[in-house]
């Protein structure tokens, strides 16, 4: 009996070989302009956030990436939607995370990455801006959630989180109730 795991197949054939191809694969870092048009930089006061974009009409999915992931996190997904739907994905590399620098990168707070969310928004989208519908993954989906009650962005169409860690997006679901009766 082999003592590394098998794996089933489509076929249902079990493959030990499985086990050592995937150690061959590579681990290397997504490049960026196989899945996104464009990659940017916004300065802001106090950073330059790094930005990856696909697609130019249509709603905006903005991707906030889980802690300790990058705004690349989210390549695959952005361009499987945008070959099959009119919209646009808008993917940041959080503050201390990717090719972001900031002042103070080391300000993680719910607050912190809140405001960076709303201040690139304005800055992209000065005077109008496309209905934009906040996507984010664990820290991602707990910022989404605040950026969402803070009720900041008048283009704001939807708020996907998933896997969120449950402490803080149950804190910060306290108010989702009013803010979905306000709208």
């Amino acid at each position: 009996m082999s003592s590394c795991p098998t794996i089933l197949t489509s076929e249902g054939n079990c493959k030990d070989s499985q086990i050592s191809d995937l150690a061959d694969e590579s681990y290397s870092p997504v490049k960026w302009n196989e899945y996104f048009n464009i990659r940017d930089d916004i300065e802001l006061e106090g950073g330059t956030f790094r930005i990856y974009r696909r697609g130019v009409e249509g709603p905006l999915l903005f991707f906030l990436h889980g802690g300790g992931f990058s705004a690349l996190t989210w390549a695959v997904l952005s361009t499987l939607i945008t070959d099959q739907v009119k919209c646009q994905c808008l993917a940041v590399d959080m503050r201390g995370h990717g090719d972001t620098k900031c002042l103070n990168d080391n300000d993680l707070s719910i607050d912190t990455l809140s405001k960076d969310v709303i201040k690139i928004i304005f800055a992209m989208y000065p005077m109008e801006a496309p209905p934009i519908i906040l996507v984010g993954h664990s820290m991602g989906g707990a910022v989404a959630v605040h950026v969402a009650c803070k009720r900041t962005i008048p283009s704001l169409a939807g708020l996907v989180v998933i896997d969120v860690v449950e402490g803080s997006a149950l804190s910060s679901l306290r108010g989702m109730t009013a803010f979905l009766r306000s709208r």
